[in-house]
């Protein structure tokens, strides 16, 4: 089964590296994101009303907390939205392409391959998140906005966190996109989660919903206890299992 694993994961990897979907969404993450945060940061540093008043909490903030907080509201949706087409795609083009056939085929289990391709997706995650953290890490110190510390630190670790995670409460993305044999369920189901996630904060019930967890605590650490946070492991655990099982169980005929 490792060498099965080891070799599907091989494959899978040289794949995602040659995929212009890929590239494309590493792209519009680490610079799209950075991007945005450094003209509203900017915006609002200039005392652009309109910009402040969509900060909401990070309206008063300044310097290094208010670069941060901005990028990790941006990458909150956006993060989780990009994750989950890519693995929407990863999965569901096997059915659109239809080349799910010729998997039966292969010598290596089609659990074990599905298992591959989600494990290439959170290592990819891993690569964007360091790259982003990065890529804000030097945009603050390019704008000027002071010598590190252990907040600074503390914050741009957060970041980092929330990213891999976002791509962690993307795992039913592909369930669904199993399920209905195709990218875009998988594309409807990251939407509604990004929808979900949003509602339950404004509820005020964020810190005990897996998904919206990681955004409240890179924003607001004191909100999201460790009990809490430690939930979000429990998305990518059931819906990962659930994706195997689906894939041991496809036929040729649904």
């Amino acid at each position: 089964m490792t060498g099965a694993l080891t070799a599907a994961l091989d494959v899978e990897l040289h794949k995602l590296a040659a995929s212009r979907v890929i590239r494309t969404t590493t792209v519009l993450l680490v610079a799209g994101i950075t991007i945005l945060t450094s003209a509203l940061t900017y915006a609002a540093r200039s005392g652009n009303d309109q910009v402040i008043a969509q900060l909401g909490p990070l309206a008063d903030a300044t310097g290094w907390a208010l670069l941060t907080g901005v990028a990790a509201q941006i990458t909150a949706a956006g993060g989780l939205l990009a994750f989950g087409v890519a693995l929407s795609w990863l999965v569901g083009r096997e059915f659109s392409d239809a080349t799910v056939t010729g998997l039966f085929a292969q010598p290596v289990s089609r659990p074990v391959l599905v298992a591959a391709k989600l494990l290439s997706h959170l290592f990819w995650a891993a690569l964007v998140a360091i790259a982003l953290t990065a890529a804000i890490a030097l945009t603050g110190t390019l704008l000027g906005l002071g010598a590190w510390n252990t907040d600074v630190s503390a914050a741009l670790g957060r970041q980092l966190v929330l990213t891999v995670s976002s791509a962690l409460v993307a795992t039913p993305a592909a369930w669904a996109a199993t399920l209905g044999r195709g990218l875009l369920p998988g594309i409807a189901t990251t939407i509604g989660l990004i929808v979900t996630a949003q509602v339950t904060a404004i509820a005020g019930a964020g810190a005990w919903f897996p998904i919206a967890a990681p955004a409240l605590w890179a924003l607001r650490p004191d909100a999201v206890s460790p009990a809490q946070l430690a939930l979000v492991t429990v998305v990518p655990a059931i819906f990962a299992a659930l994706t195997i099982t689906a894939w041991a169980r496809l036929q040729l005929d649904r």
